[in-house]
């Protein structure tokens, strides 16, 4: 399917509605569809006068009803006779096979109707009718011919109502066949993953984690997320995105497991097409070989959990770290996957002291300068240069400024001038693309374009600025490395 360019996410978002249980049953309701009775009938021992009332009403409506119409199979009246004891009858058609209405008022009424109904079990089936504000709204009473029709009939009626269900329930019907099959379902970042699903699919989010908890697993019965399976690996602790955790995987460890990932042709509109599934699964495939699991579950294993998973599954604990990991190993994310940055907003920065991470750069550059106070990413290109990311247009020239000032407006900018900080804006690294200065560390290489009396930056940046698709969870930190 990703060969062929399906989109795992359009389906979703862009694609094939869907409807949550929740909204499923409201919307049932709201449409007015005729269902089988799911009520479990109760034996209700004591009767008002008002019940005994109706009771009697509507049993002998039934009955009279009933035998009008067998009556009219052996007569052959014409037309207008038929027409008018329909009439008197109240009797209308569902289909090809008489029905009656029987108006109620109150739930109690409903199931009044029902009890008496059983005493004509053997002819009629009852259909309620739900009103549009909730409850029901009448009991349609419907005539069959004989046993084999009334099977016949529930036969119709079950298919019908799986129709109208696919119908409403449009991709939850996908959902639905995961869980019933009660596989496992493996997930990168499960908890995030799963409060969506159950958000969409299933009902609003209950207000407590273990209420979210149970309500999840009555629906998917294993939920394994690889987050738990890379910890038990010294190497992968600290990694959070997919392409650093498989990178990481691929360069430390020998797995003769492969998957193909295909291009991402639509990459420059902005869309992923899904593709994390695949590389979850190529993790999820090379982590059990790395921890010598095996998957498949055994005929001694409970359910469709393998054994020796029991302990990864059904975790959904959020991973914490304290706070020295934060300062010095995360770097702040923004919330969007994929977004255009204009090639303006970037900065390449070179000349800081070797072993720093990514985290510690952004620390050091917040209060360095105004530009730093507002939103920006850091990322480390390699061990000797790093890229700075402005979300605000006109931000990087204003560094870029006070770089070549000598950070005459802060004295915190001006200490790092002096221990070496250096800095260039994209024409540089167009410059180095396009003269071929290609040296070991890129930091080199900026500094060759810079020192290269030939050229002229301005003529290099003549062009018009372009835009470069900035993506944080495809790209591979250092820092995780």
């Amino acid at each position: 399917m990703a060969q062929e360019g399906f989109d795992f996410n359009a389906c979703i978002y862009d694609g094939i509605s869907f409807l949550s249980r929740a909204q499923e049953s409201a919307a049932k309701d709201r449409i007015g569809y005729a269902t089988r009775s799911s009520y479990v009938i109760q034996s209700l021992s004591t009767l008002s006068v008002a019940d005994s009332l109706f009771i009697e009403r509507i049993k002998s409506r039934v009955r009279q009803w009933i035998n009008a119409c067998k009556d009219s199979v052996t007569k052959t009246d014409d037309a207008l006779v038929k027409s008018l004891r329909k009439l008197v009858l109240g009797s209308e058609e569902y289909g090809s096979r008489p029905c009656l209405i029987i108006d109620v008022c109150s739930e109690r009424q409903v199931q009044l109707a029902l009890q008496m109904l059983r005493g004509f079990s053997d002819d009629v089936v009852p259909l309620l009718i739900p009103a549009k504000g909730g409850g029901t709204q009448a009991v349609r009473v419907v005539l069959t011919s004989s046993k084999e029709d009334r099977e016949l009939f529930e036969k119709e009626l079950q298919k019908m109502e799986d129709e109208q269900n696919k119908r409403v329930r449009g991709f939850r019907e996908v959902i639905d066949l995961i869980s019933t099959s009660e596989k496992p379902v493996v997930a990168h970042n499960a908890l995030n993953d799963f409060t969506s699903i159950h958000s969409k699919f299933l009902a609003p989010l209950p207000p407590t984690l273990d209420e979210f908890r149970h309500s999840l697993l009555l629906v998917f019965p294993h939920i394994l997320d690889v987050n738990h399976l890379m910890k038990e690996l010294g190497p992968l602790k600290k990694v959070t995105n997919l392409p650093a955790a498989i990178s990481c995987v691929k360069r430390r460890f020998f797995v003769p497991i492969d998957l193909e990932i295909p291009h991402q042709v639509k990459e420059s509109e902005g869309k992923t097409h899904g593709h994390n599934v695949l590389r979850i699964s190529q993790l999820f495939a090379k982590l059990c070989s790395i921890l010598k699991v095996n998957p498949e579950a055994h005929d001694a294993d409970s359910g469709h959990l393998s054994s020796a998973l029991e302990g990864f599954a059904n975790i959904f604990n959020p991973c914490s770290r304290n706070s020295q990991d934060s300062t010095d190993g995360e770097v702040g994310l923004w919330t969007e996957n994929m977004r255009n940055i204009s090639s303006e907003d970037l900065v390449f920065l070179w000349g800081f002291r070797g072993g720093i991470s990514a985290g510690m750069l952004k620390s050091m550059l917040h209060g360095s300068h105004d530009v730093f106070s507002n939103e920006f990413d850091v990322r480390l290109l390699d061990k000797s240069c790093a890229i700075v990311v402005f979300r605000n247009p006109g931000l990087s020239g204003s560094f870029l400024g006070a770089m070549d000032s000598e950070g005459v407006c802060s004295e915190s900018l001006r200490e790092m001038i002096l221990d070496g900080l250096r800095a260039a804006g994209y024409e540089t690294y167009k410059k180095v693309c396009r003269l071929g200065l290609w040296e070991r560390d890129l930091a080199d290489s900026l500094d060759k374009a810079l020192a290269d009396p030939d050229n002229n930056l301005s003529e290099v940046g003549f062009e018009e600025s372009s835009e470069i698709y900035w993506n944080s969870d495809l790209m591979i930190n250092l820092d995780d490395l």
